[in-house]
């Protein structure tokens, strides 16, 4: 069964996610405050979290780090901000999506069930190895090697990383970028996002925009490995 990590300090809401979640049968683990779902990442077997920004004790950006150091499922941060730079955050440290309060439950479920249908997807029991110079995608274990160094990537860092790397030479567009790894509608803040998760893969592989060894921006069109 799958298993889903909530951390949620405002008890209506919780109770009201956990329902939905719940209805879909889904296993909940409903935490109220950071020390307390800490505490679960050592116990339980995670498969995705929901995490508020504010609790009382911490701040679901320190739940992200620490999961983030060990764990690759996705994440999906809950803020009443409303700030461009929450999300920003959010994304940068490692979360894959963001909702912002007030926000309807049936939403949360779909935007839930398409981070678990993308993990599904791109680990598709298929047993290619996907090469370039020295980089190496499992794509069976998941597992990506930079210099024989194993980089821990987000599912959604991976699925970006892939589709790059399918498409060796060519320049990915945004919009078939976002198409194909987010499939939503292409919206020109989209384009945000998916600098937001480029920059971070990067980072990981300490690469650079003004000399790519790897991901090259194609100024108007988007991105590609060479």
């Amino acid at each position: 069964m799958t298993t889903i990590l909530l951390v949620e300090d405002e008890k209506e809401i919780s109770d009201l996610v956990t329902y939905y979640l719940k209805n879909e049968n889904y296993q909940v683990i409903a935490c109220q405050t950071g020390s307390e779902a800490l505490d679960q990442l050592v116990d339980q077997t995670i498969d995705l979290a929901i995490l508020d920004v504010m609790l009382p004790d911490m701040d679901g950006f320190d739940i992200c780090r620490k999961i983030r150091e060990t764990q690759t499922y996705p994440i999906i941060m809950l803020t009443a901000r409303g700030e461009e730079i929450d999300k920003i955050t959010g994304l940068t440290i490692g979360a894959d999506d963001y909702m912002t309060k007030p926000f309807k439950p049936l939403e949360l479920i779909a935007r839930v069930k398409a981070q678990l249908r993308r993990v599904t997807t791109y680990n598709g029991g298929t047993d290619s190895v996907l090469t370039i110079r020295g980089l190496l995608m499992d794509l069976e274990s998941r597992k990506v090697l930079l210099d024989n160094e194993e980089l821990y990537l987000t599912p959604l860092e991976f699925s970006i990383l892939k589709l790059l790397c399918e498409h060796k030479g060519q320049a990915v567009s945004s919009e078939e970028m976002f198409r194909v790894i987010w499939g939503e509608k292409y919206y020109t803040n989209s384009n945000n996002t998916i600098m937001v998760h480029i920059r971070h893969l990067r980072e990981k592989m300490n690469d650079s925009v003004e000399k790519p060894k790897y991901i090259k921006t194609v100024w108007g069109v988007g991105y590609k490995i060479e």
